[in-house]
């Protein structure tokens, strides 16, 4: 089976020259072609089922997350989601992936605090006795902590505002 690890050519790391600098000279700033943690990570578990690791998101806030899965060749080319709803993570969309395995697509609504971790199983149309779980594993921060530096292949796409009757302009009926 194909590794599960997703790898990235545009993510960019930066390491310092750990030599001093020599007099009049300036010191060096080396880049380095890859950096495992600004991009969506897909890891293989021992059972078969896959753990998408995709960072920090932020409560009330809605996130279109996209990872490659390895080819499963027991699922076959002809894959869907289960049609067992979760509440806040749906996959929208599955295609074939350029480089081999599966591109998923999913909606994902960051509800409350935490270290979160949502679930979606995979079904074969072909063989209806094969299926592979796919977790995804976020940390969710407070909306009033920051903004996070979302990892390459998640994206926000909205925000769910919660009704707050202090900052409300409606006055009501007397």
């Amino acid at each position: 089976m194909a590794t599960a690890k997703k790898a990235c050519e545009k993510a960019v790391g930066v390491r310092f020259n750990e030599e001093p600098p020599v007099d009049g000279a300036s010191s060096h700033v080396h880049f380095e072609e890859k950096l495992h943690d600004s991009v969506v990570m897909v890891t293989l578990e021992d059972d078969g089922n896959f753990m998408v690791k995709v960072g920090f998101l932020k409560t009330q806030h809605r996130y279109e997350i996209v990872f490659t899965l390895p080819d499963v060749p027991a699922l076959g080319k002809d894959v869907c989601p289960a049609p067992i709803p979760t509440r806040h993570l749906r996959i929208t969309n599955i295609s074939a992936a350029a480089e081999g395995g599966l591109k998923i697509t999913c909606e994902y609504m960051a509800q409350q605090e935490g270290v979160l971790c949502e679930e979606v199983l995979l079904l074969s149309e072909t063989n209806q006795d094969v299926c592979v779980k796919v977790r995804v594993h976020a940390r969710v921060m407070e909306r009033h902590h920051g903004t996070p530096m979302l990892l390459e292949g998640v994206r926000c796409i909205g925000t769910e505002l919660e009704y707050d009757s202090e900052q409300s302009d409606w006055q009501g009926f007397d």
